[in-house]
């Protein structure tokens, strides 16, 4: 399988040319599966999906030109026989992993079965965008104002309440520590000093990769990261860091 992680979807034309030589071949001639899962926690959730899906977020995935386009699931794919979800994927070229609750996307792509489905795709390129991206991870890190709860919580590591600064001063926030699905064996913090999420601002990230004991890039909205074979290349027209533990 490989591997393009991103923090706000196909942005620059040097993504998009990363992107096309992952696939082998022109968008226009490959086909998708996407999956909106991590954005449902949040409220106005199903809003959001929507606008992902049909290309209307600000973010660019599902509206690049595909041959064909799919929905995928996971938190349906447990009540579905597996022959009748399976070879779908095993046939589609890109897997569209949307943003939203990493902790929540990483619960339920394990327990469809998909995170131990991936790494047999040999031909299957995941594009991860922010949590999507943030979830491929064997361990990663994310900050809440309010924790989730429910069954996804089985994935924590360690929780730990945390003092953040942001534009607005000093915010507490709860730093998660949590299992991934294993795709990857570093992790990753998008959106490195974008206005719109000011935990992932470069002193902040520095802090919270300290937390993490596996390598971390913090990536901008203009980087991703190309990843063959466990090979990682840093596809950038903005700027990142490599923290390592």
């Amino acid at each position: 399988m490989k591997l393009l992680l991103t923090s706000s979807g196909i942005s620059n034309p040097s993504i998009s040319e990363a992107l096309v030589d992952l696939l082998g071949k022109p968008i226009s001639e490959a086909s998708a599966l996407f999956i909106p899962t991590a954005i449902y926690p949040f409220r106005r959730g199903p809003i959001f999906a929507w606008q992902a899906i049909s290309g209307a977020a600000k973010s660019p995935l599902s509206q690049l030109g595909w041959k064909s386009m799919g929905l995928l699931e996971p938190t349906a794919l447990p009540s579905i026989e597996e022959e009748n979800w399976v070879p779908l994927v095993q046939e589609t070229d890109a897997l569209l992993v949307w943003g939203g609750d990493p902790l929540y996307l990483s619960y339920w792509m394990r327990q469809s079965g998909l995170a131990d489905l991936l790494p047999s795709l040999s031909q299957l390129v995941y594009v991860g965008v922010s949590a999507g991206a943030i979830a491929a991870a064997a361990t990663f890190g994310e900050t809440y104002t309010d924790p989730p709860g429910g069954s996804s919580r089985a994935d924590v590591i360690t929780s730990e309440a945390t003092v953040f600064g942001s534009p607005d001063g000093e915010v507490s926030r709860t730093f998660v520590m949590a299992h991934g699905m294993g795709l990857v064996d570093f992790a990753v913090i998008p959106h490195l000093d974008h206005e719109d999420h000011p935990d992932a601002s470069f002193v902040n990230a520095e802090i919270w990769a300290a937390k993490l004991p596996v390598p971390v890039y913090a990536i901008d909205d203009q980087t991703a990261l190309k990843v063959v074979d466990g090979a990682v290349d840093v596809v950038s027209e903005g700027h990142w860091k490599l923290f390592t533990p």
